[in-house]
């Protein structure tokens, strides 16, 4: 009987097994093996494999599947405990998909379990069309839910993951697209350490994500996919032990855009040699040429494969048992998935504004009026890197299904989302008479507006082929805010509801309507999120995970990666909306904030505890946040970061005591060569329901508390 190869012991390692097996290959089968379409080898067993798979909100690309609301609607959940439980239902769901695809020999594009999410890039500027992809601008609350996110997906098994997840675009990534394949990112080494690596660290060290993408750009004059930071920092330094992969057609730019090389086969050698493993893209077919030229040896591309191998078998695609095999295609979709995405529809609502209109008493309408291009549009509940629902709600149906048999509704488009008019050979502005009529026949309007991912996203996926899937400004577009202006002028309460992946400048909106919502794209039940948070079935508790700016005037030029005048944390102008902002028709007291110590050694964390108490007669949830300052810092730190926060559901009267650890990181500082050192001074922690800025106290009426302590 032959004896059985080391690669199939399932009682060995799976570094010891991929290195036996990557030895029993050839030159051109180890090669074979580094383009993202890796070919069978049937004699080794091995089955094809395709590396691109999509899961950053909901298994993507291959059919039906649970669709929850986009990555930056997550973020406003401020839910930590949810992201991860999402993310555990796409691996199932990503599982069971697998599963039934290997059955029936289907190994395509979409099918594996490598998914290119979460993506953590850091949110810096409105502009940016990818920005609905990230969990926003703060690199705390970035980290914090991308560790979870991770944690989901690659699951709790000893052994095995249920999926390998990836940590994209390292590391310095966020626009603009159209200048992605050739643009050079200057940054400070102070804004490198201190805002745009941090969420890598924790996904590396904490959550052991299995795989890391290279950006597009280059970053200090390389490439981000052959740079001395993933050598050096993510490899050397954290020990990042897992496979690295090119974002797509991005090793070809090294050649044909950034000039760092001048053939396929030089930029192959360069990229292998700084530790890119897969290659999502044709340059990787070059390898043996390269090797032909001398640009590389097999000892080069030898430990890629090796790396690539081992994911394989972590993910149980060599063993029998894998206990993630036996998820059956059933719990695709399933009615307790979709519950989950309703309820993170809900909680990823934000409330902006109300002056008291809201919540709406559908017993006392008589008729009610929705208007707008969103109003009953599908495209808007996706967000992008989607997959297909099996249900829709719109903010239409939604409103329908709550109104049916108690109130009329009205409904018009208004005006499309950013053309000048619905029919192609009427007048511009041919919906807006109508929306003005529907308006003065409701007893309320709720107005539907913004952007979706046709005209916000990526290079070539959105279709604003004049901002290669940027924003060219913060403005609503096309003849949205004339439609605004007009169906206010009515005279009617109206509210708008705001879809968009990114902040806009609804300044007009927030002096003249009775309440805004932001509704973000909030997955396939969004519509009905809205609808039951306008007519009071639930207290809203998103919050921002985005600054909402008055113009672009207030932000520095978008090819500026310097964070000065960027963001809450060192944004130097009055915001719309700031970072953590958010209502509630609930009014929550915060008190007794305490520290477990206040005088302590540097490098140490602290404890912290305070009381929330709900002091309505409806039952509602608050997201909990901790904001910390450094008094005496000895270089530029922001005017104060999120260090800790959490959420609570409090029934009416009810008190709670949330308590939080800050870490030892939030008492550190970044000196301007980069250098995490340890502070001590005066430093002073809030607690409350929104950040400590001036412009959230005047909002919400309320001061967050503050208790000081200091580092010796």
């Amino acid at each position: 009987m032959p004896e059985t190869p080391k690669y199939l012991d399932e009682s060995l390692s799976f570094a010891e097994r991929a290195k036996d097996l990557v030895s029993r290959m050839t030159l051109e089968e180890k090669a074979s093996q580094m383009v993202y379409t890796s070919p069978a080898i049937e004699r080794l067993g091995v089955p094809a494999y395709n590396w691109w798979n999509e899961a950053l909100h909901g298994v993507a690309r291959a059919g039906t599947a649970t669709m929850f609301p986009q990555a930056i609607a997550m973020a406003a959940m401020f839910d930590a405990d949810l992201v991860e439980k999402i993310g555990s239902i796409i691996a199932t769901e990503g599982r069971a998909k697998y599963n039934e695809s290997v059955r029936q020999g289907d190994r395509d594009i979409y099918k594996g379990l490598t998914f290119w999410s979460p993506n953590i890039n850091i949110f810096r500027d409105p502009r940016w069309g990818r920005g609905h992809e990230t969990y926003g601008e703060d690199p705390y609350l970035t980290a914090r839910l991308g560790v979870r996110f991770v944690k989901g997906l690659q699951g709790d098994d000893e052994k095995y993951l249920k999926a390998a997840a990836c940590a994209k675009h390292f590391a310095v990534h966020s626009g603009p697209e159209s200048l992605r394949h050739e643009f050079d990112a200057e940054v400070s080494k102070q804004d490198l350490f201190d805002t745009y690596l941090p969420a890598f660290e924790a996904l590396v060290k904490e959550a052991k994500v299995e795989s890391v993408m290279g950006a597009y750009n280059r970053v200090y004059g390389q490439p981000a996919c052959a740079s001395d930071l993933l050598t050096d920092i993510l490899r050397n330094q954290w020990g990042f032990a897992g496979h690295f992969v090119s974002d797509c057609g991005a090793l070809s730019d090294f050649h044909l855009h950034h000039k760092v090389t001048d053939t396929a086969p030089e930029s192959a050698a360069l990229a292998v040699k700084h530790g890119c493993d897969v290659n999502c893209g044709a340059v990787y077919l070059h390898i043996l040429t390269a090797i032909q030229e001398g640009l590389l040896t097999e000892d080069d591309i030898t430990p890629c494969v090796e790396r690539l191998m081992a994911t394989r078998m972590k993910l149980g695609m060599f063993d029998k048992d894998c206990p993630y095999d036996a998820i059956p295609y059933a719990v695709n979709d399933c009615a307790e998935h979709r519950a989950v995405a309703q309820e993170a529809a809900r909680r990823s609502q934000v409330l902006l504004k109300n002056d008291g209109l809201l919540p709406l008493d559908v017993d006392k309408l008589s008729s009610i009026a929705v208007i707008g291009p969103n109003a009953d549009s599908q495209e808007v509940l996706k967000g992008n890197y989607n997959g297909t629902a099996s249900e829709y709600v719109t903010i239409l149906e939604g409103i329908h299904r709550i109104c049916d048999g108690k109130a009329r509704v009205f409904y018009s488009e208004g005006c499309p989302l950013y053309r000048d008019r619905s029919e192609g050979l009427a007048l511009p502005g041919d919906r807006l008479g109508e929306a003005v009529a529907v308006a003065r026949e409701a007893d309320v309007v709720v107005l539907c507006l913004g952007l979706d991912p046709r005209i916000e996203g990526e290079e070539g996926d959105a279709s604003n082929e004049y901002g290669a899937g940027d924003k060219a400004h913060l403005n609503l577009p096309g003849l949205q805010q004339k439609l605004l202006e007009k169906v206010v002028a009515v005279g009617k309460p109206t509210i708008l509801v705001l879809s968009s992946g990114s902040a806009l400048a609804v300044n007009f909106a927030q002096d003249h309507c009775n309440a805004i919502v932001q509704n973000w794209y909030a997955g396939s039940y969004g519509g009905q999120a809205v609808a039951e948070l306008l007519f009071g079935k639930f207290s809203p508790s998103g919050r921002l995970p985005v600054t909402f700016y008055k113009s672009l005037d207030d932000l520095p030029a978008f090819t500026d990666y310097a964070m000065e005048g960027r963001t809450y944390r060192y944004l130097h102008a009055e915001p719309l909306y700031p970072f953590g902002y958010g209502l509630s028709y609930a009014k929550f007291t915060f008190s007794d904030l305490t520290l477990s110590e206040t005088s302590l050694p540097a490098g140490e964390g602290l404890r912290a505890t305070v009381t929330v108490k709900n002091e309505s007669d409806i039952p509602a949830a608050t997201p909990v946040e901790f904001y910390v300052r450094d008094e005496e810092a000895s270089t530029r730190v922001p005017h104060f970061s999120l260090c800790a926060f959490d959420r609570v559901e409090l029934a009416p009267g009810e008190s709670r005591t949330v308590t939080v650890e800050i870490a030892p990181r939030a008492l550190c500082l970044v000196t301007e060569d980069g250098e995490v050192v340890e502070e001590s001074g005066d430093f002073t922690l809030f607690a409350g329901a929104s950040a400590p800025d001036a412009r959230s106290v005047t909002l919400t009426g309320a001061e967050p508390l503050r208790a000081a302590f200091r580092v010796i």
